[in-house]
């Protein structure tokens, strides 16, 4: 099988130069994951704008998406990618190993996102009556369970896009949760 590379500014178009730059700007360096999508002449620009766009969840209620959809996906990239943005969004180790796992006994209102996102990725789109009842009593609207949705789709197709192409991760590694649980 043909390894999948991570392409430099030098291989990319034009477009994706300049979309490198930005991001070396903005970031400090293109991350790995994100290079790889440069392989396609839109595929970065169409996901940085999906990925940007305006939603009724803060960032923690987005990290803590992020975290339980790439634990639930098997993706190590995102695992560590989101572990680091977790702790820039104050989020502690001990509570990013939760909401991994899918839970956030910190957080009653985290808790019933995290789960009802878990359940969203893990039965594609199915949750039970409970989860969704206990996602509403926490606080959350309709708007916020569409929000929800458009999140886990944000987050799989990056966890997709690693478990394929296996492209080395770029950011210090998550901790192993079987470790942890165990």
């Amino acid at each position: 099988m043909e390894t999948f590379n991570v392409p430099t500014r030098e291989e990319v178009s034009e477009s994706n130069q300049a979309i490198f730059d930005n991001l070396k700007k903005a970031v400090g360096f293109v991350p790995n994951l994100y290079a790889a999508m440069a392989h396609s002449e839109t595929a970065l620009g169409n996901y940085l704008q999906f990925q940007q766009g305006k939603t009724s969840l803060s960032n923690k209620e987005k990290e803590a998406v992020n975290l339980a959809v790439s634990q639930g996906n098997g993706c190590v990239y995102c695992q560590s990618a989101h572990t680091a943005i977790g702790k820039m969004n104050g989020f502690t180790d001990e509570q990013i190993l939760e909401l991994r796992a899918g839970n956030a006994s910190f957080s009653d209102k985290l808790d019933a996102l995290v789960k009802l996102a878990s359940e969203v990725n893990n039965n594609r789109g199915r949750v039970s009556d409970s989860t969704l009842e206990n996602f509403y009593n926490a606080g959350y609207t309709k708007g916020n369970l569409v929000d929800v949705i458009i999140a886990v789709g944000d987050k799989v197709v990056m966890n997709y896009l690693h478990n394929l192409t296996q492209i080395p991760v770029d950011f210090p590694m998550a901790q192993e949760l079987d470790a942890v649980e165990a």
